[in-house]
């Protein structure tokens, strides 16, 4: 069992995902010292899923080469719906079954060391917030791209979680009001039904139906998934439609941080997720941040324009972990929870 000062408290941040639970050991520095990924099982119901989260804790605590009562506090965080201050998921659309689901009490209950619930993209933005590209910056909009829009907002290390724990959410903005795209949320118009991976596919399987020349028609005609992973690549060798679409959604992306910059106006404007392009390692990647940064330039004050940074984020996956632990750390600081 290994020993670590007494000024170095541990906590566990546990991020729950439709496919996997990633789970890992924090110190009060934000050095991750073990992390660890399982299968969530999220279809065969939440009795199941908590066995993961469980699971997952404890594979990083084991890790890590402590035992739990060395960790201080538990930081969940989780996708969906949720009543954060009661610990309950309410309707995650990414985890059938699992409605009204007290999962913050089930998981402190096994693991049995004080645990708080926090949405997942609010985790993510702490994550950076705390020790990632934000760690110098007093607030921060935070934007993950991936099958959605997701979005957490901090300011001076607070999260605007809401009255009713569905603030920050910045995917769900109106940017049409009439005849605007259908989101998977059901309504019509929102940033996410513009700005996600799921918007991607869904412009370009209906340029497909045209006569539109793309490279990509050949990878799905010999039986390639199309994927934003396709799109990107064949953006990077030359696509016209892929590179347009993209570019498009770059377009629709800066004319949403505008929205929210005019609301918050923070130090700091970052962009996370699985749908990244490559971040700052591929041409698209690069093109696609400086089409969103050009985008909320033409559209802000010109006394922001030049101010407000607008990056990528550093921690990928990991953020949403970290970030957890983060919440942790910060609630028992707070006097939230007892240590």
């Amino acid at each position: 069992m290994r020993d670590f000062p007494s000024f170095s408290r541990l906590f566990l941040g546990l991020d729950l995902g439709g496919t996997n639970v990633k789970a890992g050991v924090v110190n009060d520095e934000g050095k991750v010292i073990s992390a660890c990924s399982v299968p969530t099982d999220a279809i065969q119901g939440p009795d199941v899923g908590v066995e993961s989260i469980v699971a997952a804790g404890r594979r990083a605590v084991t890790a890590a080469g402590i035992s739990i009562d060395q960790i201080v506090a538990v930081g969940l965080a989780t996708p969906g719906t949720m009543d954060i201050p009661n610990g309950m998921l309410l309707e995650p659309p990414n985890l059938p079954g699992w409605t009204n689901f007290p999962i913050r009490d089930r998981v402190a209950s096994q693991l049995q060391r004080p645990t708080i619930l926090q949405n997942d993209a609010n985790a993510a933005a702490y994550g950076e917030y705390w020790t990632g590209s934000a760690k110098n910056v007093r607030s921060l909009l935070f934007y993950t791209l991936g099958t959605g829009l997701g979005g957490g907002v901090i300011v001076d290390d607070h999260i605007i979680q809401g009255e009713h724990s569905h603030g920050s959410e910045l995917g769900h903005v109106i940017l049409e009001m009439d005849d605007g795209r259908l989101c998977t949320s059901g309504q019509y118009g929102t940033a996410e039904a513009y700005v996600s991976a799921t918007a991607l596919l869904k412009r370009f399987r209906e340029a497909l139906g045209s006569d539109v020349v793309t490279s990509v028609r050949n990878r799905v005609d010999q039986g390639e998934e199309l994927t934003p992973l396709v799109i990107a690549e064949e953006a990077e060798v030359g696509d016209v439609l892929s590179a347009e679409l993209i570019m498009e959604m770059a377009r629709y992306l800066g004319a949403t941080i505008t929205t929210a910059v005019h609301v918050i106006d923070p130090a700091m404007v970052l962009l996370g997720g699985a749908m990244t392009f490559g971040r700052n390692d591929t041409a698209v990647g690069r093109e696609f941040l400086h089409r969103v940064r050009q985008e909320f330039r033409k559209r802000t004050f010109a006394t922001l324009a030049g101010k407000i940074r607008i990056e990528y984020a550093e921690l990928g996956g990991d953020a949403g972990f970290i970030g957890a632990a983060g919440c942790a750390r910060r609630a028992v600081d707070l006097g939230l929870l007892k240590d």
